[in-house]
């Protein structure tokens, strides 16, 4: 990294890195990349690629050979969407990173969205890119899509106590603070609920979470990642943090005091 990128910072929030996890996404990185660099020109971009078999690796290899804002993190083979971003974190918080951008590599996430975000992370800890919140669309998402998010993200909500419309979004603005303060060694979970967990995590550790209206839209090239598995390790690791949320409830000591 260059005196001169170490030296570029976004107003009110520091130095930002964008994390993008790759798997097979060849067709995908350069756009999405591009797009970054375009919309926010002050902020680095890495590119996690779990190994991907159709060169994706390669491809980002190259990007960052011709801009120094753009790196590499190669990872040796496919362990999920949490285990990559908790190594970029790592990543990250090593250089000093002030503020981490979570963001899919197949444009479901706007990149033209990302001013909006990091102008909301200048007075707030936590920025979540929402699909649900006053303002946001959903674009090109088939009625079974947007039911299963809409349900999954109430149950979430309902069952662990958080003010968040869309705790399960994948775009979103960590201050380093927030990733210093919260136990990242004990995530273990992936997809949907990598992003309630830490939603979860934030949540209990009593920072500021806000969310920004996005526009979401359905992924134009390649496979998506979501299947069944996912959105039932969702629901599971959802109904057991809620249980011992409210088993550890009963068990905290209540405040002595007498009656009026």
């Amino acid at each position: 990294m260059s005196q001169a990128a170490d030296r570029t910072t976004v107003g009110g929030v520091g130095r930002v890195v964008v994390v993008v996890p790759t798997y097979n996404e060849a067709d995908n990185v350069s756009g999405i990349v591009a797009r970054v660099r375009a919309a926010a020109p002050a902020v680095d971009v890495l590119i996690a690629d779990d190994n991907s078999p159709d060169g994706t690796g390669a491809v980002a290899d190259a990007l960052a050979r011709t801009d120094e804002r753009v790196h590499v993190l190669h990872r040796p083979g496919k362990e999920g969407l949490g285990a990559a971003y908790l190594a970029g974190f790592a990543w990250a918080r090593q250089r000093g990173y002030d503020a981490v951008v979570e963001m899919d590599a197949d444009g479901s996430h706007a990149p033209e969205d990302l001013p909006a975000l990091l102008a909301a992370a200048r007075d707030a800890d936590v920025v979540i890119g929402s699909r649900w919140t006053r303002g946001a669309r959903v674009v090109n998402w088939p009625l079974r899509r947007l039911l299963l998010s809409r349900g999954g993200n109430l149950y979430a909500r309902l069952a662990l106590g958080m003010p968040v419309s869309d705790a399960t979004g994948g775009y979103r603005v960590y201050r380093s603070t927030v990733l210093d303060a919260i136990d990242l060694a004990s995530v273990r979970s992936q997809g949907y609920s990598f992003q309630v967990e830490l939603s979860r995590l934030a949540h209990r550790a009593g920072v500021r979470i806000v969310e920004v209206p996005i526009t979401f839209a359905e992924r134009e090239h390649g496979d998506s990642k979501m299947s069944p598995l996912i959105v039932a390790e969702a629901l599971w690791r959802i109904t057991t943090w809620a249980v011992q949320d409210r088993r550890a409830a009963v068990r905290r000591p209540r405040r002595s005091g007498r009656w009026p």
